[in-house]
Parts: C-alpha cells; structure tokens; sequence
C-alpha cells in the first residue's frame, strides 16, 4: 500500500539540485546516468515517496455522489409519493417507500462510486507517460509511478513528469508559462552552472538547467534525473491555485467590469448552473443529459396523471384518491435506469481495455457507434511500425540490398548485396517478361512474404532473399566501405536520434528510438558505422541540431569532426522532395556532379522504383557548415534555412514496414459495417499507394475497378488537396482514400471535407501537431505507445497497441453498447407503458363510494420497477454483440437511442403489456367476480376485497413474468427469440436453450425474479397488508397464459417489422453500397490475386488461370 500525503518522505538535498554538481546528486538518490535505477530500488522509492500526483488531484469526490443520487428525478418522485403516503396516514406503505428510497440511494451510490473510481482508474492508462531509464532498458510508464532519482528522456510534445535536473539537452526548449507566466519557451542548458547562486536569487524561469513537472517540450530533447516529485515539485508547491475552476462567460458580478444590469445577470446564470449541475442536466455525457431530460419529462408526466386522478374523481382528494395518485406516479417512473446506465458504461470501458483502448471521455463511448469514416496514419498504424533498411542507391555507385533479415534489431543478421542501380523497365510494369512476374508475385497478397510468421517460414524467407538478390544482380561478396558509403553512413549515423546496443547478459540487441531511425542506425551499424563508435572513437561532435518537422519533413545536425582538420559538416535526412531542392550537387568525390534536370529526373526515377516496392524513400545529404559554426565559440543560433542550402545529395535509402497481419481484414471489416477508411501517410505517394494496395484499401488496378472520374480522385499529395477549394473538394466523387506527404494542416481540412458531407470521422495522431486535428474530429484517437503527451490529452480515446484493427474493435464495442442501452431503455420504458395503461383504464373501476381501485398497488409497482425490471436490464447491458452489428451502417448520432424503432416498439410493446394485464383483471372481477369491487379496497383487506386482492396477484405475477420475458424478446429487436443467429439453422428448441443460457447473468436474472413472485403472493402479512393482494389458486393459468399470448405479439411485431421492411432503413450494408457518397467503394475485398492471374493467362492461357488463386 502506498503512503498517504503525510506519510511520504521528505525530498530534501544540502541545496537546491540546480546548484548541486551531477555526482553529488547521483549519489543522494543511489542512480547513474547510465543505467538508472534499479527495479527494486525504483519499488522501495516508490513506497517511500509515494505515487508521482498531487494531493486532490483527480478522484471522485463522495459527496457529489451521494448528492447526484437523491437529486434524482427518480428519487424526487419516491420522496413525494413517501409524504404522501404518510400524509394519508399509511404508514406502512409510506415506510417501504422510505426503506425503497434509502435502499434505492444506497445502492445507485455504492455502484456509482465504484464505477467513477473504476472509470478514474483506466482513465489513468491514458495519463501522460514517462519514458524512464531503469536497469539499463528503455521503460514507458505512468506518470504517476516516476521516483526521485529516475533518468527521464523527454523529447517534442512531451509532458514532463516532475522536476528534473537535466545532464543533457539538445535545442530543449520548454513551455513553462504554467509557473512563470510567459509566453515564450525557455531554453535549456544542462551544462548551466549555478554554484554560485543561491536559490532565493536566481528564479524559476531562470534555472536553465531544469525542467519542470507539467510543463511541455516544445523544441528538441534530453535526459534529466528526477530531483523532486508529486507536492515537492513547483508546480505542487502552487498547485492550490493551480485546481481552481474557472467561471463560465458572463457569470461574473462585477458592475465595474460588465454594467449595472451584470450582478444580476451573472446571479441569475450561476443559479442556473446551479440548479443544472444539481439536476444533471448541464453535466455528463451526452445520452446522460438526454436521459436526465427524459427523467424530468416523466417527472412531470407522473404529476400530469396525478392530475387526471384527482380530475376523474372531480378534485375531491381522499386518501383514497391520493393512494391512487402515488401508483401512477410511480408506474411512470424507470427508477433504476440511471444506475443502469452508469454501470454499462462502466462494463463499457472495462472491455474497451481489455481489447487494448482507453477511453478518455464518456461520450466517446457513445460516438464510437455513429463513425462513418476513418482517418488513419500508415506507420505504426496500418503497418507494423519496424522499419528496415532494404535498400540505399549512391549515385555513381549502385543499389545496396539487405536480404534474409530475421531480427529488425540486429544488425548481424541478413546479407548485404551490391548491385547495379536498375532502370525503369517497362517490362516490370507490363508484366511481361520473366523478371517482371516474379516481381509483382513477391508483392501480392498470395506471395507477401510478411503475411507470415517469420519464425515459421524461414526456408521460404531465405529462398525469396535468393529470388530478390538474383532478380537485382547483387553480389554475395563481402561489401567494402566506399568513400561514398563512408559518408552516407556517417549522414545516416549522426543524423539520427535512435540507439542500438547489444546486451550481452541477454545476447540480444536493443534499440531506443523513432523506428525510421532505428532502421537508418541499425543499417550503419552494419558497417561498424554506429552513432556511438563515430562519436567515441572517431571524434565526431555535435554542434547543433535542427530537429524533425512534420511541415517541412526533414532533419539536420551539425558535427565537427575529429579528424585533423577538424570539418564542420550539416547532415541532412527527409523527404526526397523536400530534400533534393535543397541539393547543388549529387555524389561523392570522383562522382560529384552538379545537380542538372537530368540528375534529377534521374534521382526521382530511382525514388519511385523505390517507392513502387512499398518502400519509404528517404535522401541523405551533407554539407560544409556555414562559417558560423567555424567561430569559437560556434555561433548555435544560425537560422535553419541558412543550414539547409546548398546540399550534396549522397543516396536515397528505401525502407520497408511491412502491413500488420490483421489490417487487411480489419479494412474489410469496416466495408461491411459502412465505414470508409482513409490513410492519411507522410509518405511519398508511390509508397502509400503500395502500402494502401495491400491492406485494400485502394484496388490494385483503381482504372480497371473503377470509374474513371473516381480513379483519378483517390489518390492525393498534401499539396494538391490543399490547392483545392472547398467547392472544388465537395465537387469530388469520392473524398481522397490516400493523401501523401500529408501535413497537419492538411488533416484538418480532411475532417471539414468529411462534415460537409455529413461524415462522422475519427481522426488518428500521434505528434504535437496533431492535436488540432483530434480535437476536430469526431472522435479522436492518440496513439498510446509512439504518441505524444499532447497528442493524448487532446483525444477522447487512446489505443495502447497502436494498432488499426484496434480502432476497428472499439467501433464494434461502441456499436454493442449502444444496442445494449436501447435494449435496457426499451425493456424498463416498456413495462411503464403497461403500467400506465393499466392504472389509467383502471380509473374506470370504482367500488361502492365511487373511488377508483388500482390494479395495481404501489408497492406492487416498486416491486416490479425496482427488482423485477432493474436486474434483467443489467444483463441486457451485458449481452455481447449481435451477429450482425458490424454490417450494418452507423447509426444516427443526432437521433441517438431513441429511433423511431425503439419509440414505436415502446408503444407496440406496451400496449399489448398492459392488455394483457388489463384482461387479466377485468375477467377475474368481471368473471367469478361478478363486478364486485369491494370496499375500501385500496388501503386493507377485508372479505369483501378478496375479489380484488386475488386480481391484484394475478396482475402482479403476470405483469412480472411478461417484464422478465420480454428482457429474452430484446436480446434482438428484430430477430425472433427462437432464431437469434441468423447464421444458424432454423429454430430447434434446444438452440433457443443455448441463446437464452449464454448470458448467464440475465438468465439468472430472469430465472429468479420469476421464482420471487411466489413468496411475494403467499407469505402472509407480506401479501395482504404490504402488496394488497392474496395467494390465488386457478389464476395462475390466466398468467401463464397471457405469457404465450405476449410471446405471440411480440413475434407477430417482429415478423411485421422483417416481412415489409419497417425501421429496416440501413440495416445492412449491401455489397453494392459506397456509403453515403454513392459510388462502390469496397475496400479489403478487392483481390491482389486476380492481377496476377490476369498476366499470367496473358502468357499462358492454357491451365495458366487457376495458379494465380488464392
């Protein structure tokens, strides 16, 4: 268990850590810069200092609670029907509804406070993470588990976990306008030396060898030791002020500020709120202000039918009359649908969890059904995110090829092949000759070498590195380091952020970085070229560093270099596009030559033969620096488009990430369920569209596939979407499926697009930039493992695998929910609607004195709306997803769960509920009965009463049984109870046993509350004087009865609904539907196989057309 707030140990050192030297620090917190803390040292200061938060923040507060249940529109309802009760003086009645009513709050806080605690706990996955150095490993944890003494690594977008004393930083810049109130990000310098200074002197704001918990890394990175945490930090020193919440616009008093007429504008509006936040109707989620609206609404509908009570009987209230008004009061009222809400949500984001997403906000859980349109990024994402280097062209000099790679990480493993720098063959496109087969075989999806497990597939991996090392005319002889090789790989070493080492207690290699880098690092390391051994044992020294930016996609370093001379150089690493206008000459020593239109046409040639393979093509260039860097000291602040100029083009590098395993059907999956996918990549256009003809989400021949007028439109660079405008956008057939080179701007534009056509989109992001974009959308999804701080705070959901067909789960898991609350809302509406009915009709049978007797007692109706009804209702929240909830469209999120489908089932549902029950009572009393009502029948049993008082069980019993069946009619709001799987044979009795048993909670549910009527008839006392009804004998048979008979109708209203189509409008998705822009669009089913079988029967006709099946 961890220590409170008073129990944590005192973080305290001789003097501030920004003054103390590094050692004296790394001694008093028992860390190294090396290899941090050890785990158990890391678990001990755990449980000393305590978790890494503030005290109060976060955590459900009890009391907003506790006073959420008793303003319950429900609970107010209760209230006022106990005082009346006890206003007639019957005060049994008025005591069971004050045990219901402290039972009802008890219960809905215990649930609720649980499930705010749960919910606080997975949101707590989604917190700012910390990437911390601990034994030697790279670890990504929660902010909250950082100790004093821990090695932190914190880089652009980062928010930083608690206070650390940097040891290095490279162009760190950090916004800590949170303590200091400026704008303007504050350079770091680790190397700043303040032993001099004491702490009183030197302020916040000017310790440039710290960075502070809370604030966020706008520029660059480093590594810092952690010196303070939680409440000893500065940010927890002002954290008081820090939790303070802001008023909403024009809530303020002030009549110097705002005119005379503000202090009572600004009273009246906070009295509002006030009375909003106590109702519910101005927080939570969505669906949660709708329903609290509905509460309400029926709220004053029971005071309307207490009104009809008192009219029928011309305003002459007895206690009679009142008793009767409290029953229909209380018939219209759901009382346990709030709390059954709370907890499906809840179960919601368990399962959320449990396939790998968390949920930041409620109301994501509530979008996630209505999404229409993905927007997804490639790396990582749609691919598997380890990057490998296959290629590198050197002008002048070739095409090196890695081949039979097993580990991504290991720079041993694989061959490295010299060949000639190939040209584009027309016969490769054509697939016309020998070469040009094998090659488009190798990349479709019956021979893509990635599809499966490399472990299991080593021979065939092996001979296709034979195939592709032949097909490029590579040699197997050992490749030496070139002069040209030699500074492309010092380019790709020190322009690189990445890490790879070999540990040799485990004998294996590690890697930290950016899998793009990885890729670069681990190829130079192939060479004994590593970043490390250039700086340690070459002498290379970084000067500067210009880091990536996802605007102009490029990054540069400055180096000198050990040798004699001492050079200054720039390397630079980016986009081909972005890179090559940059560039005044090409090649190395004798094969340097100045950049013509003909070098580079050359250079894009080889990009797009590159590309074509489904590789990210990158160029590598260097440069002399410019004579700023040459002072002493170097002059660090040279702006970036004076570095970047003037470059020497020394190659391109081609890598592969190769497509998860499970996107392709995930695509697939998103086609049946009407959703359109769109990848929105920084990868050069060639290279996406491969990548997107893989997993399906373009055709493989788009002209052949589709029209012409669509072909030309699904494939888009950054650059030409934005030169559109908007009406040229929304005059496009079809939204771009692919954008390339696409920058943030560029996302955000995307998601306009989409609403403009009426799209629910969900948007994923990763990086600082991206958080425009995911605020923007619908739903927006950070990435959990490679995004940023920022990314994930402005997301309403986080995937924790980075993973497309994550994405495509959470839609699925949103779609059940959703079924799953108009399951519940309709089976506890429904029952209402009986109840009214019956008690309204009801009015008409009156006894000797001319008042009327309810059918049903108040408690009776308690007992079915607070036991009978609530507990199958949760188990409907807990039914798993229909066969069919992933090939139907998105449902309306405007309309939400109220369709008109629920609205009529409601009524259909009801109606023949409460005739049902009607019949019931009128043929009892009207029947043996003869009509007598009896006396005074509404407040004790007499002799004369035991007509009514058997009625009244019969009515309860069936009316039970009728709830508790119809909760089995609504596991499907179409599909008969008797056949729920359409993917099954026709209906046996023992498939409809299985169906029923498979959700064993609301089997149970059912089972029990049905067994419970009996001891509810025939215990004595309980019956007569709590229930007003008694043990009845042939009755039992008009109850049972009328449960077929309301199987019957329920069946007979679905066979309507399936015979002529009612409510069936976008039930399914039909093979030939495009979505709502019209066009067949039908992504992951268009068949790679099918080219290929295509150019073979070209070739050979004769048995040629089966081989190419798959």
């Amino acid at each position: 268990m961890l220590p409170s707030s008073k129990d944590r140990a005192a973080q305290e050192y001789p003097r501030h850590p920004f003054v103390l030297p590094l050692d004296e620090i790394y001694q008093i917190l028992g860390t190294n810069s090396e290899t941090g803390l050890v785990p158990i040292k890391a678990q001990g200061a755990q449980g000393q200092y305590g978790p890494n938060k503030l005290d109060g923040e976060g955590g459900v507060q009890w009391y907003s609670v506790l006073l959420k249940q008793i303003s319950n529109a429900m609970t107010l309802v209760l209230v006022l029907a106990m005082a009346l009760s006890y206003g007639v003086t019957d005060y049994i009645e008025g005591g069971v509804i004050t045990a219901v009513i402290v039972l009802n709050v008890v219960i809905g806080f215990y649930q609720e406070f649980q499930a705010e605690k749960k919910m606080d706990s997975l949101r707590s996955l989604s917190s700012p993470s910390a990437a911390v150095l601990r034994d030697g490993y790279i670890q990504t944890i929660p902010s909250g588990e950082v100790v004093p003494g821990d090695i932190v690594q914190i880089k652009t977008g980062d928010t930083i976990p608690a206070d650390l004393r940097l040891f290095d930083a490279m162009n760190l810049e950090c916004d800590e306008k949170i303590l200091t109130g400026e704008a303007v990000p504050v350079a770091k310098d680790a190397k700043a030396q303040f032993s001099n200074e004491e702490e009183q002197v030197t302020g916040v704001g000017d310790r440039f060898n710290m960075a502070y918990s809370s604030s966020t890394v706008t520029k660059g990175r480093g590594l810092g030791v952690v010196v303070f945490t939680a409440m000893y930090t500065e940010i927890g020193k002002i954290a008081e002020s820090m939790q303070r919440k802001s008023r909403k616009a024009n809530r303020s008093l002030s009549a110097k500020k705002h005119g005379a007429l503000q202090p009572a504008k600004g009273a009246t509006l906070r009295i509002w709120d006030g009375i909003g936040k106590f109702l519910g109707l101005t927080v939570g989620t969505p669906l949660q202000r709708k329903l609290s609206k509905l509460a309400y609404v029926l709220f004053g509908c029971a005071i309307l039918l207490a009104i009809i009570v008192f009219g029928v009987n011309r305003f002459h209230v007895t206690n009679e009359v009142a008793i009767y008004a409290i029953s229909t009061g209380i018939a219209i009222i759901p009382e346990s649908l709030i709390a059954v809400l709370t907890i499906t949500m809840v179960v919601g984001m368990t399962q959320m969890r449990k396939r790998r997403v968390v949920i930041r906000q409620l109301s994501a859980l509530e979008a996630l059904g209505g999404v229409s349109s993905i927007c997804s990024d490639k790396t990582g994402t749609l691919t598997q995110g380890r990057m490998i280097t296959r290629k590198a062209w050197l002008p002048g000099v070739g095409v090196y090829t890695v081949a039979g790679v097993d580990d991504a990480a290991d720079p041993t493993s694989g061959i490295v092949s010299l060949g000639p720098a190939p040209v584009i063959d027309q016969n490769i496109k054509n697939g016309d000759d020998e070469k040009g087969e094998q090659f488009d075989r190798k990349r479709s999806v019956a021979g893509v070498k990635f599809e499966m497990p490399a472990e299991t597939n080593k021979h065939q991996d092996q001979q296709a590195n034979f195939d592709e090392k032949k097909l490029d005319g590579g040699s197997t002889e050992p490749v030496e380091v070139t002069p040209e090789l030699e500074s492309f790989l010092e380019s790709t070493a020190l322009c690189n952020l990445a890490t790879v080492r070999h540990d040799q207690a485990k004998s294996e290699w590690r890697t930290v970085g950016d899998p793009t880098e990885i890729a670069l690092q681990v190829f130079a390391h192939r060479f004994s070229r590593g970043k490390k051994t250039l700086e340690e044992q070459h002498g290379w020294t970084q000067l500067a560093e210009y880091p990536f930016d996802s605007a102009i996609k490029r990054m540069s370093v400055v180096y000198q270099s050990g040798s004699s001379d001492n050079a200054i150089i720039v390397f630079t690493k980016g986009a081909v596009e972005r890179v090559i206008d940059l560039c005044s000459t090409i090649g190395v020593g004798a094969h340097e030559q100045p950049i013509t239109h003909a070098t580079k046409s050359e250079v894009l040639s080889q990009m797009t033969l590159l590309a074509d393979q489904g590789l990210r093509v990158m160029a590598i260039a260097r440069r002399a620096a410019p004579l700023g860097f040459q002072s002493s000291p170097p002059n660090n602040e040279i702006p970036r488009e004076a570095v970047e100029k003037d470059l020497n083009l020394l190659g391109l590098v081609g890598l592969y990430d190769p497509p998860r395993l499970e996107t392709k059907d995930a695509v697939k999956n998103c086609t049946t369920a009407g959703i359109k996918v769109h990848m929105l990549t920084g990868d050069h256009p060639s290279t996406a569209t491969a990548i997107a003809r893989e997993v399906g989400i373009l055709p493989r021949n788009p002209a052949a596939a589709l029209p012409s007028t669509v072909a030309s439109s699904i494939v888009q660079t950054a650059s030409e979407f934005d030169a559109l405008s908007d009406a040229d956008i929304d005059a496009l057939p079809t939204l771009p499926l692919v954008i390339a080179r696409c920058a943030p701007a560029t996302k955000t534009r995307m998601i306009s697009a989409l609403h403009r056509r009426r799209a629910f989109c969900a948007m994923t992001g990763d990086g600082v930039n991206d958080a425009p974009s995911l605020q923007a959308a619908d739903v927006g999804i950070a990435m959990g493992m490679a995004g940023s701080d920022v990314a994930k705070g402005a997301a309403d959901i986080v995937l924790t695998d980075d993973n497309f067909a994550s994405i495509v789960n959470a839609i699925e898991e949103g779609r059940r929910m959703f079924d799953n609350i108009q399951k519940f809302i309709l089976h506890l509406l429904v029952s209402n609607v009986a109840e009214v009915i019956l008690l309204i009709v009801g009015l008409g049978f009156q006894d000797e004195d001319g008042f009327s007797v309810f059918p049903l007692s108040p408690l009776q109706i308690l007992w079915i709306n607070m036991l009978t009804s609530s507990f199958p209702a949760f188990g409907l929240g807990r039914e798993k997803a229909g066969p069919d909830v992933m090939r139907r469209p998105p449902h309306d999120v405007k309309r939400g769960v109220f369709t008109l489908q629920i609205l009529a089932d409601m009524a259909v549902y009801g109606i023949i509920m409460g005739t049902c029950t009607l019949l019931t009572f009128v043929i009892i009393i009207y029947g043996p009965g003869q009509g007598d009502l009896g006396r005074d029948c509404n407040r004790s049993y007499s002799e004369q009463c035991e007509t009514v008082f058997r009625a009244r069980a019969s009515v309860f019993a069936e009316l039970t049984w009728l709830i508790l069946v119809s909760a089995w009619e609504f596991k499907s709001l179409r599909r008969s109870l008797f056949h729920l799987d359409p993917r099954t044979l026709p209906s046996r009795f023992p498939r409809f046993f299985k169906d029923v048993w498979e959700n064993r909670f609301l089997f149970f549910a059912v089972v029990v509350g049905a067994a419970s009527v009996f001891p509810a008839v025939y215990i004595p006392g309980l019956n007569t004087s709590v229930f007003k009804h008694a043990g009845i004998g042939w009755e039992w048979g008009l109850s049972v009865g009328a449960v077929f008979v309301f199987v019957l109708g329920v069946e007979g209203w679905k066979l309507v609904k399936r015979r002529y189509g009612l409510f069936a409008e976008g039930e399914l998705v039909r093979d030939d539907e495009g979505g709502k822009e019209g066009i067949s669009l039908r992504q992951g089913f268009w068949s790679f196989a099918k080219v290929v079988s295509w150019s073979r029967s070209i070739e050979s006709p004769v048995g040629g057309e089966g081989e190419g099946k798959v």
